[in-house]
């Protein structure tokens, strides 16, 4: 391990003795640069101006003891780091543990042997030399280790926003729909936070994920065939039944992720969650597995709402948008049946919110229309009203 040591340090020695400041800077000029003052109240002017790397600092002057000046040198912010040894003719035990109790890093008492104070001075800076050098060593470990996570916390957002992508171009849905969705979802989670039912769960990081993951609430449709997926016309029972396939097919491919990734990871967790269990209802009518009440996963619950009442709200290549207030309605009266209760009671609570999100979101023209020429590609269709 390499040594940050400085070039040549800095040792302020602070005697009212002109003997022993001549004695003191004799012996440690060859190796050290010395600065010197007889006076307690210049040593802290000193210290605070030149930032010395050491002090020497004698206990008995005139003006003011070594005790204070090193009290005063350790209440200031601009000096407090810097290292005090107590040299002095005090040779009582007493007089050593107030020293040290002060803050001192050492104690030496007169007469001086000059190769024991070298050698205890130099002592001194390969300690601090090391403890800088660790502290270094450890500043740039944090530095990668942040370094790393948030390559890592990149590449998780980009890989789950082109998996979103992947299915959003197959699906009727515009892009700005997993937009609102995921600001939907987290507006709810910010809200709930501090429900009984939900604070348990709700923290920071996890509304952070949901409004990652939330894109990928319809990864599944990737495994729908267009004839289905595609169709402007509404399902046939047996279609419907391949349609309602879709949330098995996109935990299954996350699924396989996370087995492929050999840990398990609170992100693909929670999305898989979502993915699979957004279609479930509070009173269990809703699929793949008939869930219901707490058994739904709390980002399942959230999604259930966001989803839905984009889909009320949003204009689409085969349906026309319904109003807020319709769309309100249409939830509150699903309170209990379709979605939790006290999701619905956030969602009331965030009436203004969701309408900004929608406005801030919303489906251009140009959008619409370029969706709606992939849809003619696609199936031959045109644009078919009926709401699936």
């Amino acid at each position: 391990m390499e040594l940050f040591l400085p070039v040549k340090p800095t040792i302020l020695i602070v005697d009212d003795s002109p003997a022993n400041l001549s004695l003191l800077g004799g012996l440690l000029h060859k190796s050290y640069t010395v600065k010197a003052t007889g006076h307690g109240s210049k040593a802290q002017q000193m210290a605070s101006q030149e930032q010395p790397d050491l002090i020497l600092l004698d206990i008995i002057m005139p003006d003011m003891s070594g005790y204070e000046v090193c009290r005063q040198l350790k209440a200031d912010r601009h000096t407090r780091h810097i290292p005090v040894i107590f040299l002095t003719s005090k040779t009582d035990v007493e007089s050593e543990e107030i020293g040290m109790s002060l803050g001192a890093v050492d104690y030496i008492t007169r007469p001086i042997n000059p190769e024991i104070l070298l050698s205890r001075v130099k002592a001194h800076f390969v300690d601090a030399a090391q403890t800088q050098t660790l502290r270094v060593n450890n500043e740039y470990l944090e530095f990668e280790v942040a370094k790393r996570a948030r390559q890592f916390a990149a590449l998780q957002q980009v890989t789950i926003l082109a998996l979103a992508a992947l299915a959003e171009v197959r699906d009727r849905d515009t892009g700005q729909h997993l937009r609102r969705t995921q600001n939907y979802i987290r507006a709810l989670g910010l809200q709930l936070r501090c429900h009984p039912r939900f604070s348990s769960y709700l923290n920071d990081a996890v509304i952070d994920m949901l409004f990652k993951c939330a894109p990928l609430h319809d990864i599944g449709k990737v495994g729908i065939p267009d004839r289905i997926l595609l169709k402007p016309g509404r399902y046939e029972p047996d279609e419907f039944a391949i349609m309602k396939t879709h949330p098995a097919l996109g935990y299954e491919a996350l699924e396989q992720a996370q087995e492929a990734a050999g840990e398990s990871m609170e992100f693909l967790d929670i999305a898989k969650q979502i993915v699979y269990c957004h279609h479930e209802k509070w009173d269990g009518s809703g699929y793949p597995q008939g869930l219901a009440g707490d058994a739904i996963p709390i980002p399942a619950r959230l999604m259930a709402l966001a989803d839905v009442y984009d889909a009320l709200i949003s204009r689409r290549v085969y349906k026309a948008a319904i109003s807020h207030a319709q769309a309100t309605r249409i939830i509150t009266e699903g309170r209990g049946t379709h979605f939790d209760p006290d999701v619905v009671a956030a969602f009331v609570a965030l009436a203004d919110e969701f309408q900004a999100i929608a406005a801030r979101f919303a489906d251009s023209d140009e959008a619409l229309q370029t969706k709606a020429a992939f849809l003619f590609t696609v199936t031959g269709h045109g644009v078919d009203p009926v709401v699936n």
